[in-house]
Order: structure tokens, then C-alpha cells, then sequence
């Protein structure tokens, strides 16, 4: 082992006394924390697989993005276990919701050797299909050392991920050089791939995958039934995956635009389960007439804001709206998925903050299919807009879904590369 990684991982070992503190701290406003510790170590019951199929996905968004991959690996090999990893209890519930007992589920274990010792001798993966940008090194080097292909699927790398890796990036770049194939997103996580020290030979522009997502049948249907209940004709904007630090901004936004229209209706949808009840307070402090999913299942026709505080409904709450804000992105956090409100023709406004997506974003606002807004202030106003020129809010939505029709075709062409690996590997075990 070299010197790096042994400094790497003594360094994981120190800082674990601080990783647990920060898991029990988050378990007090999120009780999925506190519980299956023991799986974050590699400890957990051993299926009997002689060999699987692995899928790493490291919360909601990257789970949802893999569901057409993973539905395609079933299809082609039914009698493979599928393995299906995250790191969050959001993660975790996602995929118990969408695959059940379809899927083998755990945690993955932190990236200690012992752990993932542990982890391979019970799920023995034939590959490693890895959603978007996890490196952990002392887990790709295991994947080298018992010759288990690596297959980055839907890679991205921001600028900000890529410097943020400082004085690792050496340990990084020989980590990253383990892959077998790099499926980019894009031309620029492709560039900025290479310049992390991926071989050439290994990476690949295929697209985003989150272009090909389905749209669920009866998202129309279900919108009319909602709106009839809290009120048909009533202006309905959503603020969807929200962060502490702007639900306060849209909220602003909000009571700018209840002074244009007094019945409109704000759905907001917080990021992450703990906020879910800050959330609901926030709104009633400002004086807003507040419902929730939870207590109210819908919105009444005196709700100022909704609060959606349940999960896996987003899609739902978005096909309901007449503009939609995706979060995020007046923060420093780089935005969220702008594919779903954009699959069904809504408009999008978005925040300054979009580098986790801003190869999409800025195709968006250039096909005039998204807004870019600076704070709060501007969201109310451009809300205001969109709510008042219907014309133009239907132009944004066409425009929206043109770019996704237009940007489609992402999961076969992973899943092509896919089988080449899988055949590959088992023809090198036959030899």
C-alpha cells in the first residue's frame, strides 16, 4: 500500500469518532440516522450470493436517476442480484419504495479497508456501476485488486468538485485511474475528467440519463383532481428540494406575489426530511395560512402554502404547478435536477448557484425554456411575470421539454457500455 493511502486511511480511522458524532447529531432531526450503524461498517446479513450486480447511488437524486438502468439489468439479467447502495435514510427509503424485495439494499460502508472487505466477501460484485461523481479510494482500489470493473455511470465533475479535492488529488487521480469506463454527462465533466488523470481510452460522452426519465402516467389526471379541490382557477407556484438558508427567500417572494394575487398558492417542497417541520413554523411566522401533507393530504381553498413534507412525491406537486423554482440554487449548494419540471413543460426559474447542473441550466435559459433569478426579491417578480403572461408561460414549458425530447437516448447507450463490460469480465473468467 502506498504511503498516500496508508495516510489516507489512518486518517479515516482518526476521523471516525467525528463522522459517528456527525451521524448521531444528524439522527436527532432525521431518526434514520441513528439506526443500521452496523451496515456502515460492512456488518450485515450475508445474502449467499455467488456473484451480483452492484449499483451505488449516493441519495435520492442519484437512486432516481439509476432506476432505468437498474430496470434494464433486470430485464437482461434475470437471474443476477441486484445490489442497490446509499448513504442517506432518503436514499435508503427511495429505493425500498420503488424495488422492495427486487433489489438487495444497504448502506455503503465507509471507505475503511476491513469495511469493505466485509462488504465484497457478502455481495461479491461481478461490477461497480457508480452514479455521478463517488470517488472513494480505498474503495476503488479494492474494485482494482479483485479485478471488479468500475463503471462511473452518468459522471459529472464541477469545477468546484474538482478543486475541492486540494491536497488528495493525487490519491484522487490514482483512484479515478481504476475505472474501467467513465460515462460522461458531458463534454466539459468529460475535459475535466481527463484533467483529473483518467485515461483517455476510458471515458466516453454519453449523455445524461436524466434526460430519458419516464413520466409517470395520470400526473395530469391527478393534477385536475387537486386543483379542483383547493381551487381550479387559483395561481399555484411550487418551490421544490429547498434549503434552510433560502425557504426564508422564497418565502418573501411569496408575499410579493399574494400582493398581485391575493388566492395564489405556494407549494413548498423542503430538500430534506428535517426540515420538514422548520419548514411548516417558517411559513406561519410570516402570517401565511398553512397546510401540510401529512395532516391535510391536500391543500384547502384558504391555503396560502402547502408544505410537502413527505417523499418521492415531487413529480406529483410539479405537474400541479403553473411555474416552479427548484432549490438549491440561491444557496452555495449548485442546484438540483431542472429535467423534471422541464419533462413536464413547466417553466423554471432557478438561483444564481447551479454548478452541479450548469451545463443543463444554461441550455435552458438559452433556449428561453428557464430563468435565471439573483434572491428573493427577484423570484417574486419574475413569479409575478410568468403568472401574469400565460402565453409566455406556455412558450417556456414547450421550449422546456423541446431540449429534454431533443437531449434523450443516455440509458442505452450506458447500457450498451454496460454489457460490454459484463461480457468482457465473463470472458476473461472463462479463459
Amino acid at each position: 500500500m502506498r504511503l498516500s493511502r496508508r495516510l489516507y486511511t489512518l486518517a479515516m480511522y482518526l476521523a471516525m469518532p467525528v463522522i459517528l458524532y456527525r451521524l448521531a447529531f444528524r439522527g436527532l432531526r432525521n431518526r434514520g440516522y441513528f439506526s443500521r450503524w452496523l451496515e456502515r461498517f460492512g456488518w450485515f446479513r450475508n445474502p449467499g450470493f455467488e456473484s451480483s450486480i452492484w449499483v451505488h447511488a449516493v441519495s435520492v437524486g442519484e437512486f432516481n436517476a439509476a432506476i432505468p438502468l437498474i430496470e434494464a439489468l433486470m430485464q437482461r439479467h434475470p437471474d443476477a442480484p441486484l445490489v442497490v447502495t446509499t448513504i442517506t435514510p432518503t436514499g435508503s427509503d427511495r429505493v425500498l419504495k420503488q424495488f422492495g424485495e427486487r433489489v438487495f439494499h444497504v448502506y455503503l460502508p465507509y471507505d475503511l479497508p476491513a469495511a469493505i472487505e466485509r462488504f465484497f466477501k457478502r455481495v461479491k460484485p461481478r461490477i461497480a456501476l457508480v452514479m455521478e461523481t463517488e470517488i472513494w479510494p480505498n474503495l476503488y482500489f479494492a474494485c482494482r485488486e479483485r479485478e471488479i470493473p468500475i463503471f462511473i455511470a452518468n459522471a459529472r465533475l464541477s469545477e468546484r468538485s474538482l478543486r475541492g479535492y486540494g491536497p488528495a488529488i493525487s490519491l484522487i487521480t490514482e483512484a479515478v485511474q481504476c475505472a474501467t469506463l467513465v460515462a460522461a454527462q458531458s463534454q466539459v465533466d468529460s475535459q475535466r475528467f481527463l484533467q483529473l488523470g483518467a485515461p483517455p481510452e476510458r471515458v466516453r460522452v454519453v449523455g445524461n440519463i436524466k434526460f430519458d426519465m419516464a413520466v409517470p402516467s395520470g400526473l395530469d389526471e391527478n393534477a385536475r383532481e387537486w386543483r379542483e379541490l383547493w381551487g381550479a382557477l387559483r395561481p399555484v407556484w411550487i418551490a421544490a428540494s429547498t434549503h434552510e438558508g433560502e425557504e426564508a427567500a422564497v418565502l418573501q417572494a411569496h408575499a410579493r406575489i399574494l400582493g398581485r394575487f391575493p388566492d395564489a398558492l405556494l407549494i413548498l417542497v423542503p430538500r430534506h426530511p428535517e426540515r420538514f417541520r422548520a419548514a411548516i413554523s417558517l411559513c406561519r411566522s410570516y402570517g401565511f395560512r398553512t397546510s401540510c401533507r401529512s395532516e391535510d393530504s391536500v391543500a384547502s381553498l384558504d391555503s396560502q402554502c402547502f408544505v410537502v413534507d413527505s417523499m418521492g412525491e415531487l413529480l406529483k406537486f410539479y405537474a400541479c404547478a403553473d411555474a416552479c423554482f427548484v432549490g438549491g440554487s440561491l444557496d452555495h449548494i449548485g442546484g438540483h435536477n431542472v429535467l423534471e419540471p422541464a419533462a413536464l413543460r413547466k417553466p423554471i426559474l432557478i438561483g444564481p448557484h447551479t454548478f452541479n447542473f450548469a451545463e443543463i441550466t444554461d441550455t435552458l435559459i438559452r433556449e428561453n425554456a428557464a430563468l435565471r433569478v439573483a434572491n428573493g426579491a427577484a423570484l417574486g417578480a419574475q413569479i409575478v411575470r410568468i403568472l401574469s403572461d400565460p402565453a409566455r408561460a406556455a412558450a417556456m414549458g414547450d421550449a422546456a421539454v423541446a431540449v429534454v425530447e431533443r437531449e434523450r437516448g443516455a440509458v442505452p447507450r450506458t447500457i450498451a457500455a454496460i454489457e460490454d463490460i459484463l461480457a468482457a469480465t465473463a470472458q476473461r473468467s472463462r479463459q
